[in-house]
C-alpha cells in the first residue's frame, strides 16, 4: 500500500525519515514499534537489525560522527528502551547527533498498570539532550521534526523521543507539511567576537586551541587543520577519557603547560584538562571560551575566575568558519606552532626497535604494524579503537582518515558496533577495529548481524585474558598480591566468528600476523583476528 493511503503515525514517523535523507535504521523489533516497521516497508529506508538496542544505538552513533547527519536507532518499549539508554551517554559524551526512538505503552493506559509501562523519558533525559514522549498520533511528525533539530543544534548531541503504540496506530493527516527546513539551525559567532578573539591569540607568546569531540570527525579535523593553517596556531582535539595522558596526543602534555593563552573552542573546562589547574596549565594562563552553552561559560568561571578573558556563545563549526575568514590576514608564532605540532607527533624511537620474543605473547606494536598499511590504502579508511590498555596502544601508534574512540565517556564496549555502523557510512574503504578481549565480550553476537547483513571489517582482539585496565590500576595502587577479580580466559574468539559465519584467524606468534591481516582482509567477511597479546600497561609518552 502507498504512504498516500497511510494516516497512522507510523507512517508520518516513517515521512519525516525518509524526507531527513534517513537511508537506514538500527533496531532490534518489539511489540510496541511494529507499525513503524510496517510503515518503514513503504519507503526506502533499509532495517538493520541487530541483536542488542545497546548495539543499535552504537551503530547509529557510529553513522553520526562519520556522516555528521542524525542517524536512527529504533527500539521497543520498556527492557529494550532500558538496554538502549546507557548507549546514549557515549553519544552524549562524544557530541554525537543520534535519534533513540523508543516505542513506549500506550498513552491511553498509562498509570494503569501497561504492559511494560516504564518512565522513560525521565531515564534517558540525563544522559541526552532532550528526551520527550510523543503525545498522540498527529503529534508523531512534528515531534520528530524537533527531535531532529534538537540533535543537530547547538552542542550536538542524542535525542530520545518515545512513542505510545497508540500514537503510532492512531490517524495522522498524511497531508500536514512539515517544516523540514527548520532542521538547518545554527548560532554563528559575530565578527566581533571573532576579532576579540583573534587579537587576544595574536598578542600571546605561546597560544592554543583546544577543541572537543565535535571537530574530531574527518570533516572537523580538515576545518581545524584550515583554522591552524589561517592563524598560524596549534589547534589540538581532544576526546579521550585519558585526557592529556591520550598517548595518540604525544607530548603534548609538556607544551600545554608553557601556553599563556587558551582558546577554549567548544571544548569544556572539564576532567580531562584538569579543570584549568595549575599542573596542567601555567598558573597565569589566560583562557578564552566559545562555546555553543551558555552554561559552560558559567562552569568555566567558576573554575578559572577572571583569568577567562573573554567568552561568547556560539555553535562550534560556524564559530571554527568565522575565525578562520577572520584570521586569513594574520601572522602566528610558527616557531612556537611548530613545537607544539612536533610535541604532539612525538613517539619514542626506541618503539621501532621492539619486538616481541620468538616463542611468546605478542608486543602490541607487533600486533598494530601491520595494520598501518591497510588504513594507508585507501583515502576513506576507519580506524577504531575500544579497549582499555591495547585500546590506547592503538591510538598512539595507529592513523587514518576517520577515527572512533570512546570518546570522553570511557565507555568500553561499542567498538564492534562501531564497525558495524562505520561500514554502513562507508560502503568501500577498509574498517580496522582494536579491541581488548573484555571489550570483544559486550556484543559479540553482533557478528551475526554483520554476517546477516554483509557488512565487512577487520576486528583485531589483543587478548591478554583479563580486564588489563584494571589489572593495571591494582598493581600500581595496591601491590601484585592484591591484584585479583580481573583474570578471565584465554577464550578462541576466531572459532566464535567462524561458527558464526565470519572470518576466524588465531595469532600466537608475532611473524603469524600479517599474514593474517592479509587473509581476513581479503576475504570480504567480517574478520576477527584474535591475538594472543603480552599483557601491557598503557604508554606514557614523555620527552
Amino acid at each position: 500500500m502507498s504512504t498516500q493511503l497511510r494516516s497512522r503515525g507510523a507512517d508520518a514517523v516513517a515521512r519525516v525519515l525518509q524526507n531527513a535523507g534517513v537511508k537506514r535504521v538500527f533496531t532490534l523489533s518489539g511489540n510496541h514499534i511494529m507499525a513503524v516497521f510496517d510503515a518503514l516497508l513503504d519507503t526506502e529506508i533499509e532495517l538493520i537489525h541487530t541483536r542488542h538496542e545497546a548495539a543499535a544505538v552504537h551503530m547509529a552513533d557510529a553513522c553520526a560522527r562519520i556522516t555528521g547527519e542524525p542517524a536512527i536507532a529504533l527500539v521497543t518499549g520498556g527492557p529494550g528502551h532500558a538496554n538502549a539508554v546507557p548507549a546514549l551517554y557515549t553519544a552524549q559524551m562524544a557530541e554525537s547527533p543520534v535519534i533513540l526512538l523508543s516505542g513506549h505503552a500506550p498513552n491511553s493506559e498509562l498509570g494503569r498498570g501497561a504492559f511494560q509501562e516504564l518512565l522513560q523519558a525521565d531515564m534517558a533525559r540525563p544522559v541526552s539532550k532532550g528526551a520527550y514522549t510523543c503525545r498522540g498520533s498527529e503529534a508523531a511528525a512534528p515531534d520528530l521534526v524537533r527531535a531532529l533539530r534538537l540533535a543537530r543544534s547547538g552542542r550536538r548531541g542524542p535525542v530520545n523521543l518515545n512513542l505510545p503504540s497508540d500514537a503510532l496506530e492512531g490517524p495522522a493527516d498524511p497531508n500536514t507539511p512539515l517544516r523540514m527546513d527548520v532542521l538547518q539551525t545554527s548560532k554563528s559567532l559575530d565578527l566581533g567576537s571573532a576579532t576579540a578573539v583573534l587579537e587576544r591569540l595574536a598578542h600571546a607568546a605561546r597560544p592554543v586551541i583546544l577543541v572537543g569531540p565535535s571537530l574530531m570527525s574527518r570533516a572537523g579535523r580538515a576545518r581545524l587543520a584550515g583554522l591552524e593553517d589561517a592563524c598560524a596556531i596549534a589547534a589540538v582535539g581532544m576526546e579521550s577519557p585519558r585526557g592529556l595522558a591520550d598517548p595518540s596526543l604525544g607530548a603534548f602534555a609538556e607544551v600545554l603547560a608553557r601556553a599563556d593563552c587558551v582558546l577554549l573552542l567548544g571544548k569544556r573546562l572539564d576532567f580531562t584538562i584538569r579543570f584549568g589547574r595549575a599542573a596542567v596549565f601555567h598558573e597565569d594562563c589566560e583562557f578564552l571560551q566559545i562555546d555553543p552553552e551558555e552554561t559552560e561559560i558559567d562552569r568555566s568561571i567558576a573554575a578559572v575566575g577572571p583569568r577567562l578573558a573573554f567568552a561568547a556563545v556560539a555553535d562550534t563549526l560556524p564559530a571554527v568558519e568565522a575565525l578562520t575568514n577572520k584570521a586569513r590576514a594574520n601572522a602566528g608564532n610558527h616557531a612556537w606552532l611548530s613545537e607544539v605540532k612536533a610535541a604532539v607527533a612525538y613517539r619514542p624511537p626506541a618503539w621501532e626497535k621492539v619486538r616481541s620474543s620468538i616463542p611468546g605473547p605478542v608486543h602490541p606494536l607487533d600486533l598494530l604494524r601491520p595494520l598501518q598499511g591497510v588504513l594507508d590504502s585507501h583515502p576513506d579508511a576507519v580506524f577504531i579503537s575500544d579497549g582499555g590498555e591495547i585500546g590506547q596502544w592503538a591510538q598512539a601508534y595507529l592513523h587514518a582518515p576517520t577515527r572512533l574512540t570512546n570518546g570522553p565517556a570511557g565507555a568500553i564496549g561499542a567498538g564492534l558496533p562501531f564497525a558495524l555502523g562505520a561500514r554502513c557510512a562507508v560502503p568501500d574503504a577498509p574498517i580496522v577495529a582494536i579491541m581488548g578481549d573484555g571489550t570483544f565480550g559486550f556484543h559479540i553476537a553482533e557478528l551475526d548481524t554483520a554476517v546477516t547483513h554483509k557488512l565487512a571489517f577487520t576486528v583485531v582482539i589483543g587478548n591478554d585474558a583479563k580486564w588489563n585496565a584494571e589489572y593495571q590500576i591494582q598493581l600500581r595502587e595496591f601491590g601484585a598480591n592484591r591484584a585479583r577479580g580481573c583474570e578471565m580466559r584465554p577464550v578462541r574468539y576466531d572459532q566464535v566468528a567462524l561458527a558464526m559465519g565470519a572470518q576466524g584467524e588465531l595469532v600466537t606468534q608475532a611473524e603469524e600476523m600479517p599474514v593474517a591481516v592479509k587473509r581476513a582482509v581479503a576475504s570480504g567477511l567480517p574478520a576477527c583476528i584474535n591475538v594472543m597479546i603480552e599483557s601491557l600497561a598503557a604508554p606514557q609518552i614523555s620527552r
